[in-house]
């Protein structure tokens, strides 16, 4: 058995320490890359479940489209309780023939009614049963957005 005495030893490292090769100062884009393909695939399967509704398979039919172009008739009541329509003042018993006017003969028109705060319950609950029994369905009762927030 010999034994060396004195001898240096080889170091793996190469020279004094020093690693065999510099210091790597580039950024290794493969986990970056990979991370953004995980949340690319994610974000494209949850987008389409982020859309909110029921599903509904809704039956044809030959109606025509809504006019949202034309203006709706608007009845108004102001603070004394004077009846007008389209911002013309008119009679109670006038409001049937002149609705009928308005709208060409048509039911089927959009009605808007506005009445002030202090014309009572009965005053706006008289005015819309007479649209209604001319025949119009489609009134709406207009009033100011809520400045609460």
């Amino acid at each position: 058995m010999a034994v060396a005495i004195g001898g240096k030893r080889r170091a793996s490292r190469g020279r004094r320490g020093v690693p065999r090769y510099g210091a790597m100062a580039d950024i290794n884009m493969t986990p970056f890359i990979d991370v953004m393909l995980v949340l690319l695939i994610i974000f494209m399967v949850a987008a389409p479940l982020l859309t909110s509704g029921v599903s509904v398979d809704l039956p044809q039919a030959k109606a025509s489209a809504l006019n949202v172009d034309q203006k709706p008739i608007a009845i108004s009541l102001n603070d004394q309780g004077q009846l007008f329509l389209m911002d013309q003042p008119i009679a109670d018993s006038d409001l049937t023939a002149k609705l009928l006017d308005v709208s060409g003969g048509s039911t089927d028109q959009r009605i808007y009614l506005r009445a002030s705060k202090v014309v009572t319950y009965g005053r706006v609950a008289q005015i819309m049963g007479a649209v209604t029994a001319a025949g119009f369905k489609k009134v709406a009762l207009v009033t100011e957005p809520d400045s609460k927030p």
